[in-house]
């Protein structure tokens, strides 16, 4: 696989004979999440040295979204690509430059796999959308088929509400001055701004960053995403089964108020809470503590003061 560079934007296309939807497969939206890159370095060997090909719609790839970041071995180059992503007039970073790239890309596609890793130590897990809807916040209407690719990933764990719980923390914090509606687009990243553009997407949250385990976990996304979508001649592969699932939605944001607020132990994502659990101690001595049984999702220790500090996650039955 060619190398990654800042000076440009990179992106490999496979198409099939036959007519089929149109996926696109993400790696390192941010630099330090390289499972995703390697995985996809996997496909396009075996794909360019003929064991594997592309019988229908599109295949494009992306081993690198985020060169800058990549390039340094850090989450970003100079922002978050995975927040406020949307194409600019006046592009102020790099970025606002991969959005201009990458958004118009994503928008010629019917499908987004989105390849990620995380900081602790952990099972992988994947991110979907909301429920069908005609609100004003996130309208969708494909969450039958996107839940159906989820389910087949290879992974049994699977996380809605994040925008939803994003937004009602900014209505939260909003304060005089403040641009909500500007403030609501920061929470846009890849997928979000893929259902905004008709099609359908998932996070996949492979593992720890630096879990050997990860890109396989990677690959097999992929071929699993390119056998049941019917782009390369395979078995379809079987979803998770309902007894093996574990569904969740994230409920509720709480914020870092003072830098002084501190977790009363070491959280990771996916640690069970029960109701009126100590999490941590506000820097007034106020204890912080859990509202109900639930799950601990995305602690942040470092967060700066107005930042999420972490969310809470409730058991999604009906997933």
């Amino acid at each position: 696989m060619p190398a990654s560079s800042p000076a440009h934007f990179t992106s490999f296309n496979y198409t099939g004979q036959r007519a089929g939807p149109r996926l696109i497969v993400l790696g390192a939206v941010h630099g330090n999440e390289t499972c995703g890159t390697r995985a996809i370095g996997r496909l396009m060997a075996q794909l360019d040295g003929g064991a594997l090909r592309v019988a229908a719609g599109s295949l494009t790839l992306v081993p690198v979204a985020n060169p800058l970041a990549y390039a340094r071995g850090e989450r970003a180059g100079e922002r978050n690509l995975n927040r406020h992503l949307f194409p600019h007039d006046a592009p102020a970073d790099f970025e606002d430059r991969v959005a201009n790239w990458l958004c118009p890309l994503l928008a010629r596609h019917d499908v987004l796999l989105d390849l990620h890793s995380f900081q602790a130590p952990g099972e992988a897990f994947a991110l979907v959308g909301p429920r069908d809807n005609g609100g004003p916040l996130e309208p969708f209407a494909q969450q039958a088929a996107e839940r159906a690719l989820a389910r087949r990933l290879g992974v049994r764990r699977f996380v809605d509400g994040w925008l939803a719980t994003y937004a009602m923390g900014v209505r939260r914090r909003s304060g005089a001055g403040v641009d909500v509606a500007l403030a609501l687009r920061y929470g846009v990243g890849t997928t979000e701004y893929m259902r905004s553009s008709g099609g359908y997407a998932i996070t996949l949250e492979c593992g720890q960053h630096a879990d050997p385990a990860a890109p396989q976990v990677a690959y097999r996304a992929i071929v699993n995403a390119l056998a049941f979508l019917g782009l390369i001649e395979a078995p379809a592969p079987e979803p998770v089964g309902a007894a093996a699932l574990e569904a969740l939605s994230i409920v509720a944001v709480y914020d870092k108020v003072d830098a002084a607020d501190a977790f009363c132990r070491d959280w990771r994502s996916f640690d069970r809470l029960r109701r009126g659990e100590p999490i941590g101690r506000r820097a007034d001595g106020a204890p912080v503590l859990a509202e109900a049984d639930g799950i601990m999702l995305f602690p942040d220790g470092a967060a700066a003061p107005g930042a999420e500090w972490f969310y809470f996650a409730r058991a999604n039955p009906a997933f």
